[in-house]
């Protein structure tokens, strides 16, 4: 039988510290797929902050590099302009980026700079014992909603879209939501990926892609039910698809 795929070189060959069921292990795969595929292994720098994040570096046979909490965009934004032929990633968690680093990534995005972010988005704190977080589903429980995120209660307020609202900055030209809870949606993740990266090394800009992934062990649940709890509730929230495309197009301020 003709073997179609190897193990990726840029992939090390150790035991998994994830939880049973998590989506990190897959993203890595498809990520470090896309590294061997493009010949850039000796020229990809990877920047993992604090959470379940931190440990992307056990994983990636890569350069490596790990900010304080929040602060990757800031240390992407350095190594890429100082090494602007080598491939630069943000990988980072909702709470990590949508909580204490979001100033950081706005304006990173806003100026255009030419890295990529891996956004992975389990809807919940991972690491740091299942608090809520900035993407937490409207009822969804968590170490500190017990009861369910509820909009109304003094502190909680709504899951935010992060993806959709740096659409919105001129300095964003490729943003992409995928998910990786089934074999299909995770090789139409890779593709969002692929394009992602190839723009980056291309020179075109700031480009994301949103990663839905499950969290069984914070969500509580099976990693069977963790994979259809996604595609019932994470889903309908956080929609799947290309939410900005400028690559293609004349115009710097046009989506597709």
């Amino acid at each position: 039988m003709k073997q179609l795929k190897g193990y990726p070189k840029s992939l090390y060959k150790v035991p998994t510290k994830y939880c049973g069921g998590c989506g990190h292990g897959v993203i890595h795969r498809i990520i470090t797929e896309l590294i061997d595929e493009m010949g850039l292994r000796e020229k990809t720098v990877i920047t993992n902050p604090v959470g379940c994040a931190i440990w992307a570096d056990l994983y990636f046979d890569t350069d490596t590099v790990q900010p304080a909490h929040g602060r990757t965009p800031a240390a992407a934004t350095g190594i890429k302009r100082i090494l602007p032929d080598h491939l630069v990633i943000c990988y980072q968690g909702d709470g990590d980026m949508a909580a204490i680093g979001t100033a950081e990534m706005v304006h990173a995005a806003n100026r255009g700079e030419k890295f990529t972010t891996i956004f992975v988005n389990n809807a919940i704190y991972g690491m740091t014992g299942g608090q809520m977080a900035p993407t937490t589903l409207i009822g969804q429980k968590a170490t500190t909603a017990p009861r369910g995120r509820d909009p109304d209660a003094a502190g909680m307020g709504y899951p935010i879209r992060v993806s959709e609202m740096l659409a919105t900055l001129d300095g964003t030209r490729y943003i992409a939501r995928g998910a990786v809870n089934n074999a299909a949606n995770a090789r139409k993740t890779k593709a969002y990926i692929k394009k992602a990266l190839e723009a980056q090394m291309q020179g075109k800009g700031f480009t994301m892609v949103e990663i839905l992934s499950q969290c069984p062990t914070n969500w509580s649940m099976s990693p069977a039910d963790s994979v259809d709890w996604l595609e019932k509730n994470m889903i309908p929230v956080f929609p799947l698809g290309e939410i900005k495309n400028t690559l293609e197009s004349k115009a710097e301020g046009a989506s597709k």
